[in-house]
């Protein structure tokens, strides 16, 4: 049992001092600034490369959690809009099924927490993106022409077309140089 006259020295004191018990009581954690007020840090902090891979999905998180503290969004609310992400991606030709957007929205998020794990606000520990983990990339669908499909569009550049000699001519630089498209000269 506490001695009730240090108690009284120890009230008169914090009295004197302007404390109240709800002073002592306050968590002595700063308060977290919420995922909107701290997105504009993380922007400015970003370079260009940053701003432009990532700037949708961070706008998307900040719709979906603006007004929540960073610390209080969790794995499972990064891997949900990486789902969400996932299956509204654009489909296309060459799709992948929205995989890339799903590897994109994760790693936009784990770039914004590096900022807040670098500014001292959370620990790496507590970083709810670095708990979720990527999607695997598929291999590449590119490949190289077989020599018949070269032989079969060599034989069609050379025997139709305005100019069949620089259109020959142009298949062979990209053959030799494996130049791209921008790389050959153009006609105006």
């Amino acid at each position: 049992m506490a001695d009730p006259d240090r108690l009284a020295t120890t009230w008169s004191l914090l009295a004197d001092l302007g404390v109240t018990l709800a002073d002592l009581q306050h968590d002595a954690q700063p308060a977290r600034p919420t995922f909107g007020e701290y997105l504009p840090r993380v922007v400015a902090a970003a370079g260009p490369a940053a701003r432009r891979a990532y700037g949708s999905y961070w706008q998307r998180m900040a719709t979906a959690w603006h007004d929540r503290p960073i610390d209080t969004i969790a794995a499972s609310d990064i891997q949900a809009l990486r789902q969400q992400v996932t299956a509204g991606a654009q489909s296309r030709r060459n799709s992948r099924n929205g995989r890339h957007a799903g590897e994109l929205l994760v790693a936009a998020a784990r770039a914004y927490y590096n900022r807040a794990i670098a500014d001292g606000l959370i620990d790496l520990t507590d970083s709810p993106a670095h708990r979720v983990s990527k999607p695997r990339r598929l291999p590449s669908t590119r490949r190289a022409l077989t020599p018949d499909e070269l032989t079969e569009i060599n034989l069609v550049a050379r025997t139709t077309g305005n100019d069949a000699i620089i259109d020959a001519l142009l298949l062979r630089l990209h053959t030799e140089t494996a130049a791209r498209r921008g790389g050959a000269p153009t006609s105006a």
